[in-house]
């Protein structure tokens, strides 16, 4: 099978998607087929062909406007370019789907989309007119499937999934893993769609009662500024920037409560963080706000907290049911052991690959 890929970032920029296109591009090459990766920026695994697909002059015109969407625009005039395809598969939303349905179609090459975040729905009367081309889709989330049933996708053409995590590589920073009392680790991007400021805002009650915590956030963004000088002098905070992927690893294996505050936005909001996914991995209790769900693909729902997106108060209070309750945090960690088992990223990629056929 020769695989496309369409994404407009790879690592090592930083992102979850990125990330997860890598490594699902990664292990259909694994499993021998020939795949390749349109990108604008960054670079592409081994045994996977890049293409870089040249601007024209309306594009670079567009560009100024939006690059993503020009980007868009420069893959499919490339397409035809590129030899028979089996499948095309865009990790992108509504936008990009626009412009490439169109030519997939006239090609005769399904078009797959994976949306890895919440759509916006400012665009919902767009939607199926920029969907009417693609054969199928893959939503990580139960957000981005209610996003696209919202849009008029049907149920039938949207696989629900998540990314994988790389187990066996998890499973060693776990084992020799030693806790460190108080840690709480919160992993992403400093955007507003994070909502690290809740976060430090909890973390700042929580020090009044638990004056030994440590809150460590690691990530690199816009809102870095701001979110400095909103925890001011406040002792016990820390801001790392991006690291590279074993410090994090092993910081968060560290940890006794990883933290995601994320909320839903107009225009942006999560499928299943990665990042969360990883931390069940790696050993930390896991709180989320109800806008960083990972229904479905974590089922057990003691295997993990979940506090409203917003409130500071019910984070307040998860932190400190999980920091005092050494018994219920080792069952959460123990179930979230086995909640993630069917998430190594062979067995995911598997699952896409048998979609490839089904839509």
């Amino acid at each position: 099978m020769r695989i496309l890929h369409i994404s407009y970032r790879m690592p090592p920029e930083p992102g979850g998607k990125e990330r997860h296109t890598a490594r699902v591009a990664q292990e259909q090459a694994l499993r021998g087929h020939r795949v390749l990766v349109a990108l604008r920026h960054g670079g592409v695994p081994p045994g996977v062909a890049a293409v870089t697909p040249p601007r024209s002059r309306v594009t670079r015109a567009v560009a100024r406007k939006s690059d993503p969407l020009a980007f868009a625009m420069d893959c499919a005039r490339a397409l035809p370019r590129l030899g028979p395809l089996d499948v095309v598969h865009l990790h992108g939303d509504h936008r990009e789907a626009l412009f490439l349905g169109p030519v997939a179609r006239r090609l005769g090459v399904p078009l797959l989309v994976t949306v890895h975040g919440a759509l916006a729905m400012r665009h919902r009367a767009i939607m199926p007119w920029a969907f009417r081309h693609v054969a199928g889709f893959t939503a990580l989330g139960t957000r981005p499937t209610a996003d696209l049933r919202s849009a008029g996708v049907p149920a039938h053409a949207i696989l629900t999934i998540s990314s994988g995590v790389d187990l066996p590589r998890l499973e060693a920073f776990r084992s020799r893993a030693t806790p460190e009392p108080g840690l709480i680790v919160s992993v992403g991007s400093l955007v507003p769609v994070k909502n690290h400021a809740l976060t430090i805002e909890a973390f700042r009650r929580l020090r009044a009662v638990r004056p030994g915590a440590r809150l460590v956030i690691v990530g690199e963004g816009p809102e870095r500024a701001r979110l400095e000088r909103l925890a001011g002098a406040e002792r016990g905070v820390e801001f790392t920037g991006h690291l590279p992927g074993d410090e994090v690893y092993g910081l968060v294996s560290r940890a006794q409560v990883f933290v995601l505050s994320s909320r839903r936005l107009s225009s942006v909001g999560e499928g299943v963080p990665t990042a969360a996914l990883e931390a069940l991995a790696l050993g930390a209790a896991v709180v989320v706000s109800s806008d960083a769900t990972l229904d479905p693909v974590v089922a057990d729902r003691e295997a993990y907290r979940v506090f409203r997106s917003g409130s500071a108060d019910d984070l307040l209070t998860c932190l400190l049911s999980v920091l005092d309750g050494d018994e219920a945090r080792a069952r959460m960690t123990g179930r979230a052991r086995a909640a993630v088992a069917r998430l190594d990223w062979p067995l995911v990629a598997a699952r896409i690959e048998d979609w490839y056929g089904s839509p």
